[in-house]
């Protein structure tokens, strides 16, 4: 694999390391360390609930940004596809999502099978191993057609209730793939710079569509975060402790690209503060992962009402 930035120095060897380490603690202890003193019930396999969906989110941003980074570079020389792994990943991990599942719940597969959730597991891991053929194709923008099926699959799973679902359903399909997006072109981008030594060009134009991603990340997370975190919650439940530590990263991604902007606009080198930015999204990424692995807020509050 082909990381952005100069390849082979140990100083990068050992951050992307410890990057990967510290993200994988955050998954593991996540869930837990959110819950601690809000009365709300231990999640069951809540560490490895929390790694199957990184790995899940991950799989789905690298497909679809490499999708949209191809465009974006339009020609010369490309980096390696990483889409193959990266939806068998996806594949592998919604599968295992659903093993976990039957597991905890102490059910065959059958009667999993039957379940909502389970079915809609059953889904997205079907439609990764279908967008991996489709990526190993002569046509691998084909495989949209399945990512989209992911994502619709796993927006119907984040929303079972039964008020308004079908807002919160499109809600999620617009700030999932908008997500997806702003992590998984800019991984593309920048390993397409580092492979031509240079291509401010292809930054340029990432960074006009980065704003429009922006926009819709902004707008469907706030809309979600109305509908879904009452304002008593905030900072007594899980969900609103780390769903503020995203805002925050997320603020912090944000000042990191119009850095990056900026100094492109100038004609100075943009790649730093894009790379740390890149390695924000990936805290970012684990950060949404737990918040689909903590308890629902709003279902909280009603039941104690």
């Amino acid at each position: 694999m082909t990381l952005p930035g100069p390849a082979g120095t140990p100083i990068r060897r050992t951050a992307v390391a410890l990057v990967a380490l510290g993200a994988l603690a955050l998954a593991l202890l996540g869930a837990g360390l959110a819950q601690t003193g809000t009365g709300e019930l231990p999640i069951p396999a809540a560490g490895t609930t929390s790694v199957l969906r990184v790995l899940f989110l991950a799989a789905l941003a690298v497909h679809l940004g490499e999708l949209a980074g191809v465009r974006l570079a339009r020609a010369g020389p490309l980096p390696r596809r990483w889409s193959v792994p990266a939806a068998l990943l996806g594949a592998a991990a919604s599968a295992g999502l659903l093993l976990l599942l039957a597991a905890v719940s102490g059910l065959s597969l059958t009667t999993v099978y039957a379940m909502r959730e389970g079915r809609l597991l059953l889904v997205t891991a079907n439609a990764f191993a279908l967008a991996a053929l489709c990526a190993a194709s002569r046509r691998p923008v084909l495989a949209l057609l399945p990512l989209t099926a992911v994502i619709g699959a796993e927006a119907l799973r984040a929303h079972p209730e039964t008020y308004s679902p079908a807002v919160g359903v499109t809600l999620t399909v617009v700030h999932l793939t908008a997500a997806s997006l702003w992590f998984g072109a800019l991984l593309y981008v920048l390993r397409t710079m580092w492979l031509r030594g240079g291509g401010r060009d292809v930054l340029g134009r990432y960074a006009r569509v980065a704003a429009w991603i922006f926009a819709a990340l902004v707008v469907t997370g706030t809309c979600s975060t109305l509908r879904r975190l009452p304002l008593e919650a905030v900072l007594s439940t899980a969900y609103g402790r780390v769903l503020l530590a995203k805002l925050v990263l997320v603020g912090v991604a944000s000042l990191l690209a119009l850095t990056a902007r900026h100094r492109m606009l100038r004609g100075a080198d943009a790649q730093a503060p894009a790379r740390i930015e890149l390695g924000v999204l990936a805290v970012i990424v684990v950060i949404s992962a737990l918040l689909t692995v903590v308890p629902d807020p709003h279902w909280l509050v009603w039941s104690r009402g």
